[in-house]
């Protein structure tokens, strides 16, 4: 028989005797309480009854309530008559009150009622004890049936207790057994169950297995070593350094690549700690920093300048945890780390092209762009001569698109200097309300023509700051020129500077669309530019503000909902404040 069939039935039928036990239980206890609850409703009040009679009885002739009180105990009496007899003992009474009532001095009336109310007692008395016989009787039958239907569920429980567990568990512990023999190779190892039970299916299906893995345990040595030939085979032609260590830092493997960048033979590190390789060898030393230092969990950093074969090369340097789920365990485990180094050389070398032809050609356009800004403004003047309405737009137009373009090649030339590292900064003392004056004068103009009101709040007493204070000045006319482009006309721009915690704050904000949370990181990002938007640039500005503030030891930020305005802000913390 099959284990969930004996479970279903042991189990089931254990149930439907529990069930009956409770059924049986139930029903004695309901018949006892029906009993118990007869007694209570019928014949004990009638008791209470009567005596309350008897008790104001001999009251009657000097207590004209005790009339009243005796009558009220009679009316409950009439409405509770439940035995035989004691509808006629309840008539007498009636009969012999109403007597006494007209005539309150014959003593024989009072004689009578109490004949007659003990005659009324004396039937439920009688009734009572009948009731009590009952009640003990359904008692005793409970006790019988309760006990008998009780030992049948023990005694059910008890065949279950002693022969179930042993039908699963000794199977399980020999199965058990016969798995860790397994687990420490022995794959002679097979295990027999009787039957055809799941048990039994359970043993053909591990001796099964059992057989197929001695079967492969005699064969995979050839199969490992094929597979590591083939993998250091693999490592071998890759075209970037890899270099694989264990759990205990000692190297097992570097491809030619990686020999050549480092200047080492295989011979010499085949086995070695990478720690004592790292003492004589630079690169080694850079490589394995994030292992020392325990962050080398897919750990991306600079890249790394590398001369091989008389070549500068640049690399990007990878760490990567190696981790394993051992078999039949759930956390994993640390088996080494690879490092590995990606040749990024052709994309500086194409990086620094394309740095060198902006800076060239911005560079070169400078010229002709202030020559046409030369050019306009000897034809805006009054000597030139008079320009109708037409050829005066037409120059407003070359006006605005030269300030365009010169705009456009500043900041291409801002970028060049950011891209090659070459970022000069002339850090002096600087009062932080001239740099808010010289970028509020750059850009009252535009305000002006799109009638904006700009509210100017600036804290007293302000520091003196160690900063470049023409690029910090670049950064804020930046945010106040995109804050006047973005704002709707005849609103407001509040320019703040403040002093909080320890930190000088220039903040620029406006009532503008706003900027969505999903690209309110990436607008710092170079030619980055906010999808849908109408207002179009080269997307340099705000990355070009990020570096020149961070380069000064400042943070840089934004804080904006759609719909409500943007807040473009930064500062420099305590150690840049003097």
């Amino acid at each position: 028989m099959k284990i969930k069939a004996k479970l279903t039935l042991g189990v089931g039928s254990l149930f439907l005797l529990i069930i009956l036990l409770a059924g049986v239980s139930t029903y004695y206890v309901n018949s006892l309480k029906k009993d118990t609850k007869n007694i209570l409703r019928a014949n004990y009040n009638t008791l209470e009854y009567g005596r309350g009679m008897l008790l104001t009885l001999d009251d009657i002739r000097k207590d004209p309530a005790a009339i009243a009180l005796f009558e009220s105990n009679l009316q409950k009496q009439i409405q509770n008559e439940t035995e035989p007899g004691e509808k006629e003992a309840t008539e007498q009474i009636v009969k012999h009150f109403d007597a006494l009532k007209n005539d309150r001095n014959d003593s024989a009336l009072f004689v009578f009622l109490r004949r007659d109310i003990a005659e009324v007692m004396r039937l439920n008395m009688e009734a009572i004890v009948r009731k009590s016989d009952l009640a003990n009787n359904t008692a005793e039958s409970a006790i019988v049936w309760i006990s008998v239907t009780g030992a049948l569920c023990f005694l059910f429980a008890f065949v279950l207790l002693v022969n179930l567990p042993g039908n699963i568990a000794d199977p399980i512990k020999e199965l058990t057994v016969s798995i860790k023999q397994i687990a420490a190779q022995q794959y002679g190892q097979r295990v027999h169950f009787e039957g055809h039970s799941e048990f039994g299916e359970l043993a053909q299906s591990f001796n099964t297995m059992a057989q197929k893995l001695e079967e492969y345990s005699n064969s995979k040595l050839a199969n490992i070593m094929k597979e590591k030939t083939r993998i250091e085979t693999l490592i071998n032609n890759m075209h970037d350094p890899v270099i694989g260590i264990d759990e205990h830092k000692k190297i097992l493997f570097a491809n030619e690549e990686a020999l050549k960048v480092t200047g080492l033979s295989w011979s010499d590190i085949q086995g070695q700690q990478i720690q004592d390789i790292a003492v004589s060898n630079d690169l080694v030393r850079s490589l394995i920093t994030d292992l020392v230092t325990g962050h080398a969990a897919a750990t991306i950093g600079e890249p790394i300048k590398i001369v091989a074969d008389g070549k500068q090369q640049y690399f990007d340097k990878e760490v990567l945890d190696i981790n394993i789920v051992p078999t039949g365990e759930q956390i994993p485990q640390l088996i080494g780390h690879v490092i590995l180094l990606k040749n990024i050389t052709p994309f500086k070398e194409l990086d620094f092209a394309k740095t060198n032809f902006i800076a060239t050609v911005s560079h070169e356009l400078k010229t002709p762009i202030s020559s046409i800004k030369m050019s306009l403004n000897i034809l805006n003047h009054a000597r030139t001569g008079t320009l109708n309405e037409e050829q005066q737009q037409l120059l407003e137009s070359i006006g605005d698109d030269s300030e365009r373009l010169l705009k456009i090649t500043s900041e291409l030339l801002n970028m060049s200097q950011v891209e090659t590292g070459n970022i000069q900064l002339n850090i002096q003392q600087a009062d932080p309300t001239h740099i808010l004056k010289y970028a509020l004068e750059a850009t009252r103009v535009s305000a002006d023509q799109k009638m904006l009101q700009m509210t100017i709040v600036v804290d007293e007493n302000l520091p003196v700051l160690n900063v470049d204070p023409e690029k910090t000045a670049w950064v804020l006319t930046n945010f106040i020129t995109n804050a006047i482009r973005y704002a709707p006309e005849k609103t407001e721009i509040i320019v703040s500077l403040h002093r909080h915690g320890g930190r000088v704050l220039f903040s620029v904000q406006d009532f503008g669309p706003g900027i969505d949370h999903r690209y309110q990181e990436r607008i710092f990002e170079r030619y980055f530019q906010i999808p849908g938007s109408s207002k179009a640039g080269t997307g340099l500005g705000l990355a070009i503000s990020k570096d020149f503030i961070e380069n000064q030891g400042g943070r840089i930020g934004v804080d904006s909902e759609q719909g409500m305005g943007s807040t473009f802000y930064f500062y420099f913390p305590d150690r840049d404040v003097s």
